[in-house]
């Protein structure tokens, strides 16, 4: 339970950095960062419970891609995630696009790298 709420406090920096940094994404909620604590909870939950799933299903696909497919299966959950904090609670992540996605996923992966570097997760 400590690695998931770790995992959900880097993803939530990340994503304030992703939200601050681009313009292509929009934190919904007053104050801002419960919607971003709202959609890291959600991009959470996806990545421990279905990612792994889909990704060992779809390593066909990303293989015959180049990794290309890991892309959309990244934005794919973004939304997923997105939707169900907005649907849910109100408050989260309006992403404006399949690009913002990209480079919104390729943000929260560095930052995501460099806070667990830090906090030697």
């Amino acid at each position: 339970m400590t690695r998931f709420l770790s995992r959900w406090i880097v993803l939530t920096i990340a994503a304030g950095v992703m939200v601050a940094v681009l313009p292509g994404m929009e934190a919904v909620g007053e104050p801002p960062i419960l919607g971003i604590a709202a959609f890291s909870l959600f991009l959470a939950l996806i990545n421990a419970s279905i990612k792994p799933v889909v990704q060992l299903i779809a390593l066909p696909l990303s293989i015959m891609s180049f990794g290309l497919f890991a892309l959309i299966i990244n934005w794919l959950f973004m939304e997923l995630a997105s939707w169900l904090a907005l649907s849910l609670f109100d408050v989260g992540v309006i992403i404006h696009g399949f690009l913002w996605a990209v480079i919104g996923s390729l943000v929260m992966a560095i930052v995501s790298g460099i806070v667990n570097a830090v906090i030697g997760d």
